[in-house]
């Protein structure tokens, strides 16, 4: 997403872009405090700094008919999952929230995203929800998938699964947030319309990912959700945040507002 914005290929006469590299729940912790001006957080995240943030139209990660996977040492069944240890990415994490709402009785463990498959083989925890390139290498490393959240959601209310976002200081100038937005669209599209010198790019953020897997990576989370958000995913991302207002797990009730 980020490729023709870090490489100049994307430029502007408003707004120098400096990148900062973080996991996604150390970023939902940064947006709490209003650290940056533009950030990526998870939707989860969002009821909580929509005091300080707008969410943008171009930038969404959307699973649509997939998403994060709960993983098992052994066979397991959805059903089996009630009362289990789980080792999750992040307590702001729409991981997090959706696990919550499919099963809301198991005990949560916060551990680094990359660290999750190391937790479920040494049986610290008795499952991981994975995000990220885990969702694609589970089974290489000798893991069940217990059950795919992004699929159930699909399959229970027939809409993508809204995971992360870009969000703007509410406080920017109005014609800084416009240039973001036409920045951050026109990066996308770029790199949509430049793949291979894009992935050359990401590669190096891949964490051992060999080309083709992270080609199939790249592809299942920057698609046309990621240019613009449209009217499905401002949709599932209502529902879902209201879903978890009214189930407890989020205590305040918002109305999703992007900006372009």
């Amino acid at each position: 997403m980020f490729y023709a914005l870090a490489t100049k290929k994307i430029r502007s006469r408003l707004v120098n872009v400096k990148h900062h590299l973080d996991d996604i729940e150390t970023l939902n912790r940064k947006a709490l405090e209003g650290v940056y001006d533009l950030t990526a957080i998870s939707y989860h995240a969002y009821p909580y700094v929509a005091d300080k943030y707008q969410l943008m139209a171009s930038g969404s990660s959307v699973g649509d008919g997939y998403g994060p996977m709960l993983i098992s040492t052994k066979p397991m069944t959805p059903a089996d999952v009630k009362g289990k240890r789980i080792a999750i990415p992040g307590k702001l994490t729409t991981a997090y929230l959706t696990m919550k709402l499919f099963e809301p009785d198991f005990e949560e463990v916060p551990t680094p995203f990359d660290k999750i498959p190391d937790a479920v083989r040494d049986h610290t925890v008795d499952l991981g929800l994975v995000i990220h390139e885990a969702q694609l290498t589970y089974a290489k490393g000798g893991f069940h998938q217990v059950i795919d959240l992004g699929r159930w959601w699909k399959q229970k209310y027939n809409l993508p699964l809204p995971l992360g976002a870009n969000a703007l200081r509410r406080d920017l100038p109005d014609d800084i947030k416009t240039e973001c937005c036409r920045l951050m669209k026109d990066s996308i599209q770029h790199a949509l319309d430049h793949q291979e010198a894009a992935l050359n790019y990401a590669m190096q953020f891949a964490r051992d990912m060999e080309t083709p897997l992270a080609e199939k990576f790249v592809g299942m989370y920057v698609n046309h959700h990621t240019v613009d958000c449209g009217e499905d995913v401002p949709k599932a991302a209502q529902k879902l945040l209201d879903m978890g207002y009214e189930a407890g797990l989020i205590d305040r009730r918002i109305t999703v507002e992007f900006v372009r």
